[in-house]
């Protein structure tokens, strides 16, 4: 009975013996220079990496637009924000007009609107700043248009009793709506540059409807 019992004891020591004794063994191995390594590169986050084209950029000269708007001095400034918009992300190479290019993007500013949002019985409350931008790539060497495309932005401001603070809040909304509509040109034109549109012939440029209130 006495030896059941001490072959019963003995046996439950040493299950709790079992995990002390790896313990000791693992930090003997550290000690003696043995390591745990995963070798190779681990994981990607979001997969593999795309391959890049080693096709270079087309070359595009943008000229200043021309402004058919009421609103006077805007077209040095949206041509700029345009030239910025395209040199940042659009796929190809902004250059001045003096080099040689590929493509010339020629545009217009159609119109500039300012619609009233809120108001009271006596003054404007809020008004929004509305521009409408047209704009076209052609290839210099061909002369055929390659992309088309009309683009709005708007910006919105508060009306203060503050006359003059008024025209900067709304000239302020002006440049911000037309850096909207530069952006999102370069947007559309980079899916077009992506989607393989250069090799195709440009469609018409859609207008855009304005929504119904």
């Amino acid at each position: 009975m006495k030896n059941a019992k001490f072959k019963m004891m003995s046996r439950i020591e040493r299950l709790f013996m079992l995990p002390f004794t790896f313990c000791i063994t693992a930090a003997l191995a550290a000690g003696c220079g043995y390591q745990f390594r995963v070798e190779g590169a681990g994981p990607t986050i979001g997969g593999a990496k795309t391959a890049v084209s080693q096709e270079p950029q087309p070359r595009l000269v943008i000229r200043a637009l021309e402004n058919k708007s009421f609103e006077p001095n805007l077209e040095a400034r949206y041509t700029n924000y345009l030239r910025h918009e395209f040199s940042s992300g659009s796929g190809v190479q902004v250059v001045p007009d003096s080099e040689a290019a590929d493509l010339v993007l020629t545009g217009q500013i159609l119109s500039v609107s300012v619609p009233t949002l809120s108001f009271s019985l006596t003054t404007t409350l809020e008004s929004r700043t509305e521009v409408m931008v047209l704009v076209k790539i052609e290839e210099t060497r061909t002369k055929k248009v390659v992309w088309a495309q009309t683009a709005k932005g708007s910006s919105e401001f508060y009306i203060t009793p503050d006359l003059q603070f008024n025209r900067a809040l709304q000239n302020r909304a002006m440049e911000q709506a037309g850096r909207f509509a530069a952006a999102d040109l370069a947007a559309r034109f980079l899916i077009h540059v992506e989607s393989g549109g250069l090799n195709k012939p440009a469609a018409a440029p859609v207008p855009i409807v304005p929504a119904e209130k």
